[in-house]
């Protein structure tokens, strides 16, 4: 969902695990004159067209090629526990975005799958308080990207398996734990 705090959990994640670099959707979008408008004049951003999508599988497809040497910047990571002991050759590839799920070329390439819900009065709230660039018309979130949210939310709930949906309203911290929790389970699956 636009604005669940996407980008701000994939960052927070970044800096507690090991060797960890993020690849975000919003970096693939077209340039605006190259971005369909409808009969209303909407500029019609919330679709995958929007999106050099194969862009940016080949990008996440280049990372998992050579990850160490991707440029990942490969500090310790801001963690005291012990749960990543012995990480050193570990790479983890965090991939945000709004419609993820919903471009087959991707869907195999999951580990993890989270998705980020909001009430549709949050979620306009919070749309409200951002500036984007072009920006958003009157009537544009109504109009366009709730139902394009509905849409593809749908779309994933009928054909997308193995999704930890996550409630927005939760605190950054609760949202934090939950993933960070969920990844080091399936670090450890992993070196099994």
């Amino acid at each position: 969902v636009t604005n669940g705090g996407k980008t701000t959990l994939a960052e927070k994640l970044k800096k507690m695990l090991p060797n960890c670099d993020i690849i975000s959707q919003d970096d693939f979008f077209k340039p605006e004159s190259e971005v369909e408008t409808d009969e209303r004049g909407f500029k019609l951003y919330d679709v995958l067209d929007a999106l050099y999508m194969d862009e940016m599988v080949k990008s996440i497809r280049n990372w998992m090629k050579n990850p160490a040497r991707s440029g990942v910047v490969t500090e310790k990571p801001q963690n005291t526990c012990g749960d990543l002991k012995n990480t050193d050759d570990v790479y983890i590839l965090i991939v945000e975005g709004f419609l993820l799920y919903n471009y087959e070329p991707l869907n195999e390439l999951w580990n993890r799958r989270f998705f980020l819900t909001l009430p549709y009065e949050e979620c306009k709230r919070r749309r409200s308080t951002r500036v984007y660039q072009p920006a958003d018309t009157p009537g544009y979130f109504d109009g366009h990207v709730w139902p394009m949210y509905l849409k593809y939310k749908n779309e994933l709930e009928e054909n997308a398996s193995n999704v930890v949906y996550l409630d927005g309203t939760k605190s950054q911290e609760e949202l934090l734990s939950c993933v960070y929790s969920d990844i080091i389970k399936e670090l450890k699956k992993l070196r099994e």
